[in-house]
């Protein structure tokens, strides 16, 4: 478009079709956007009049312009308004791939997408998805998880937004429906919905515990979402970089409930206080760092399953006031960037001394695999 020349009708049928192929791009939307390019030049070349028009044939590619009924050579335009028009047309041909682009993926918002580590900014880590980029901000990514240009990663699409001319695809690799659409993708009775995933909680990068219930009573919830020897629950385990997954049965029973959630922790006795929606739980005191875990981790993590406040008292001594108290409150307020906060249990007594170092996950050993029960981590 830079030489005073128009193009032959021939040439921009070839032009269309070409960038539709390659950019995949609605005809029509070319040609439209074509004709708002050159008239755009027109009304700079010859001043902003309403009765300018501009057509292109959609089967010869002969170009039309007219002013007032009054036809103009387009070859008049002159260098600097063709120049123009060539902006103008490339402005919306990205715009019109913007929106293709934006069709696409929005389709794919709160699903599991794959892609390529393409390099990092401010922290942030820009994946490579083909044809568009994700964005994982700092926030999204788990701590414990170490990446680099050039790696495989899987990550959740969070949302997709236009940023004017511009796509923007954010992920995260530390939302809890990433491990929701994990157990859909492995486990085919939770992709047909025979198996219901209640309520999912977690923690990235320490444990994920969540509420399972079969609809068939044919199939075991347990087993299937852990698989032949564990197969596919460890296939989960190795893309969330090894994390635990409590897999617990739903059941109505909410003292039960608690006692599921609280594992691998051993409960003595659980006193629920329906009007204050609070529940006391009584453990044994080898067991008492087992049930808090490392940070309250784990008693926190039970209490937004559960929906319950949840106070963890020892059974050892006499009297209340003497017994190690420790309270956790219910869920936090979703967004929080960092659960991970020790102000969320409260303890008169903490001695480090009481946590044991095998499990670095729970302060304390975990049953070997053969040895796993339904409700009881997962490893």
């Amino acid at each position: 478009m830079a030489s005073n020349r128009a193009p032959s009708g021939a040439e921009l049928l070839g032009i269309i079709e070409m960038i539709h192929r390659e950019k995949e791009i609605d005809k029509e939307i070319l040609f439209q956007g074509l004709e708002n390019a050159i008239l755009t030049a027109a009304r700079r070349k010859f001043g902003d009049s309403e009765t300018l028009v501009v057509t292109i044939d959609r089967q010869t590619g002969e170009l039309t312009a007219a002013d007032d009924n009054q036809p103009i050579d387009a070859s008049d335009l002159g260098r600097i308004a063709a120049q123009t028009a060539k902006q103008v047309f490339i402005q919306r041909m990205r715009e019109a791939e913007s929106d293709i682009l934006y069709r696409e993926f929005i389709t794919k918002r709160e699903h599991i997408l794959f892609g390529t580590v393409k390099r990092f900014e401010a922290g942030a880590m820009i994946v490579d998805l083909g044809k568009a980029e994700g964005y994982i901000p700092r926030s999204e990514q788990v701590r414990s998880e170490h990446y680099h240009p050039g790696d495989r990663i899987r990550a959740y699409v969070s949302n997709v937004e236009k940023l004017g001319p511009k796509l923007r695809i954010s992920m995260s690799r530390t939302h809890p429906n990433l491990v929701y659409c994990l157990f859909e993708l492995e486990v085919p009775e939770v992709a047909e919905g025979v198996i219901e995933i209640v309520n999912l909680v977690r923690e990235p990068g320490y444990r994920t515990k969540m509420l399972v219930r079969s609809h068939d009573p044919k199939v075991d919830s347990i087993g299937a979402c852990l698989g032949v020897r564990g197969s596919r629950i460890n296939s989960i385990r190795d893309e969330i970089g090894g994390e635990k997954v409590d897999i617990i049965p739903f059941t109505d029973d909410l003292e039960r409930l608690v006692v599921e959630a609280l594992k691998p922790a051993e409960v003595r006795r659980v006193e629920i206080d329906f009007a204050l929606n609070r529940a006391r739980v009584h453990v044994d005191e080898d067991f008492l760092s087992l049930a808090i875990g490392r940070k309250g981790l784990n008693v926190r993590l039970a209490a937004r399953l559960c929906g319950l406040s949840i106070n963890i008292v020892t059974t050892d001594t006499a009297t209340q006031e003497e017994q190690l108290e420790y309270q956790v409150e219910t869920e936090p307020e979703a967004g929080e960037e960092d659960a991970v906060k020790e102000e969320a249990v409260e303890a008169e007594v903490v001695p480090d001394e009481e946590i044991a170092p095998d499990d670095p996950g729970t302060g304390a050993a975990v049953p070997p695999e053969e040895d796993v029960a339904p409700g009881a981590e997962t490893t």
